[in-house]
């Protein structure tokens, strides 16, 4: 069973019976869903989630993206830093960066001030965070491969690629 084929489908549908992803695949359903819980054992694959375009409900949700320059500790690099930034639980993604800053954070708040609260009393005050910078979403269009808005002729629709 080829893995790079798995993951691919359920990247784009984690709600694909596994009868389907069997076919898709070729192998016995039974062979499919040991294959699964290995990959989630492993941490290959690390959940299933429902991507929401909370603009269309009537929940308050402020995203942000916060820039965070920091200083790396000795045998430890960035990592033990990184491991205090993302235990957080506002803290929706994190990644290490190149250029100008060190990680990016994605943060989900009620309100844009819940948010500058949780940047200056949490974490500007980590030690070895140097600098920080927030950037609020306005709009989102596009979640995890997902379109949430109608293009101007009122579909949500790819474009056509052409040779």
């Amino acid at each position: 069973m080829e893995d790079k084929l798995l993951l691919t489908v359920m990247q784009k549908n984690a709600r694909i019976k596994v009868t389907d992803l069997a076919a898709v695949l070729d192998e016995p359903k039974d062979k499919v869903i040991d294959r699964l819980t290995e990959l989630e054992k492993e941490k290959v694959i690390c959940g299933y989630h429902t991507v929401i375009n909370w603009d269309k409900t009537n929940t308050d949700i402020v995203t942000a993206l916060i820039e965070i320059k920091a200083v790396p500790e000795r045998e430890f690099g960035y990592e033990r830093i990184a491991s205090r930034i993302y235990k957080y639980e506002e803290v929706e993604t994190m990644y290490l960066l190149s250029g100008k800053y060190d990680f990016v954070c994605i943060v989900k708040g009620h309100t844009m001030q819940e948010v500058a609260h949780f940047v200056a009393s949490k974490l500007a005050p980590i030690s070895g965070v140097t600098a920080t910078a927030t950037t609020f979403v306005l709009k989102s269009y596009k979640n995890n491969g997902a379109v949430l808005v109608e293009d101007e002729d009122g579909a949500s629709s790819r474009l056509v690629v052409t040779p």
